[in-house]
């Protein structure tokens, strides 16, 4: 997704939904191989393949793929509830680790959801799962909502 390309006319969901629909990402997305694949009234879901690409130097994937996976599916979540002249930015992250990931891992999910919604301020959650559902990682998030400038 070229970000300058997010309609500045558009609610939050809308923009998110028309980058469903066309098929685009954010260029994170395309480094750590991970794609938007659901998106509604504060709800996003990501997918992605753990992979060589993400792995650190003990043989495993590091863990800043999950919390990445993490921070933009809570991050989502609060862009989809946004009125079109509305922006965010992740205040905090707090993610809990239990399970590790492998390549074997297969392919993963992370769910986001909004706990609330105020004018300045928004609470998420997160979680990321395996193909069985079983819990890899989690998180909470602090999200700041603020007026777009133009």
């Amino acid at each position: 997704m070229n970000v300058n390309n997010i309609h500045p006319k558009l609610s939050g969901l809308e923009q998110l939904q028309a980058m469903l629909a066309n098929g685009n990402g954010a260029p994170i997305g395309e480094t750590l191989k991970f794609r938007l694949v659901e998106v509604d009234d504060g709800h996003a879901v990501f997918e992605a393949e753990p992979g060589p690409h993400a792995y650190n130097p003990i043989g495993s994937i590091h863990g800043g793929f999950a919390a990445t996976l993490l921070d933009s599916a809570c991050g989502c979540a609060v862009h989809s509830k946004l009125r079109a002249d509305q922006i965010y930015t992740t205040l905090e992250l707090k993610t809990a680790y239990h399970r590790g990931m492998t390549t074997e891992t297969g392919t993963v999910r992370a769910i986001g959801s909004v706990v609330t919604m105020g004018r300045r301020t928004a609470f998420a959650e997160a979680r990321l799962v395996d193909g069985n559902d079983r819990l890899l990682a989690s998180a909470t998030s602090t999200l700041l909502v603020m007026d777009r400038q133009s």
